[in-house]
């Protein structure tokens, strides 16, 4: 059966508008909706090169859409297009100049099993983390180096906040991210990784241990594992690793911010595995 997408017109703040509005904003309902709101170029070419599903396209007729938004509507399958005056896209947009296409986007489930098992897989977890600029980071330097598949554990800042989509510039699109409750959620997946390719790498990222990134050893099959900004990683995730590891600096500050750490470990990972 062909796909039938539903036009829509509005001309005012009605529940279509305030139900895109409440989801760009609110994590709850977000989380409830199994929605989340992107807009940008870069971010929507790559939700859409990567086949998430679209579930609604919004723009305006009041300025004329460029080629590339209208090409973008004239294939679309999602469920909705949204037609309204500029100034409902303008009061959505979260840029200075609005943009002409904005999207409701349907979330991934968080199953483990979109993670393919391979004898040289490389996994980052990152543990609680608080700060959605830092989390897009992170995100966009795992897609820069080679990193399979990224699973954030712990109460953490919401991986669909428009600002950590923002920061990572797309890149969420392009890997698959699985949220989980707790280091709990992890241990059996780690048993089944180990059973099926046998040896798996766990290296832990600290400043309390004496062993650096320039003596260490990395290979895959590898998981990286990241704590939180403030409290570092938990005692329950160092019990688990092979090696705890920390870059050595110089100068009065303790550490690194930790986009800008892990990013220095991606980095040195993927020149050693490459």
């Amino acid at each position: 059966m062909k796909h039938k997408t539903k036009n829509i017109k509005i001309y005012s703040e009605n529940n279509e508008f305030q139900h895109v509005e409440v989801l760009k904003r609110n994590r709850v309902k977000r989380s409830k909706n199994k929605k989340f709101f992107v807009e940008g170029v870069k971010s929507i070419n790559l939700a859409l090169e990567n086949q998430w599903k679209i579930d609604t396209f919004l723009y305006s007729n009041e300025k004329k859409l460029s080629n590339w938004a209208k090409e973008i509507l004239s294939k679309s399958t999602a469920k909705k297009h949204i037609e309204m005056p500029f100034s409902l896209m303008d009061k959505l947009s979260g840029k200075e100049d609005s943009s002409e296409l904005l999207t409701l986007v349907e979330m991934k489930n968080d199953d483990l099993d979109r993670i393919k098992i391979k004898k040289d897989l490389f996994v980052v977890v990152i543990d609680r983390a608080s700060s959605p600029g830092n989390l897009g980071t992170i995100l966009r330097s795992c897609n820069s180096f080679a990193v399979d598949a990224v699973i954030m554990t712990g109460h953490s800042v919401d991986l669909y906040e428009p600002k950590t989509i923002q920061a990572s510039l797309g890149t969420l699109f392009s890997i698959p991210i699985i949220r989980l409750g707790s280091h709990n959620d992890l241990i059996p997946w780690i048993k089944k990784v180990k059973s099926k390719i046998g040896n798996f790498n766990i290296i832990g990222t600290t400043v309390k241990t004496d062993k650096t990134i320039d003596k260490t050893n990395f290979e895959t099959p590898l998981m990286l594992l990241i704590g939180n900004e403030t409290y570092g990683l938990s005692s329950n995730y160092k019990e688990i690793c092979d090696n705890l590891v920390k870059i050595p600096i110089s100068g009065s500050a303790s550490s690194l911010n930790v986009a800008c750490a892990t990013s220095i470990f991606l980095y040195e990972i993927n020149k050693q595995i490459k």
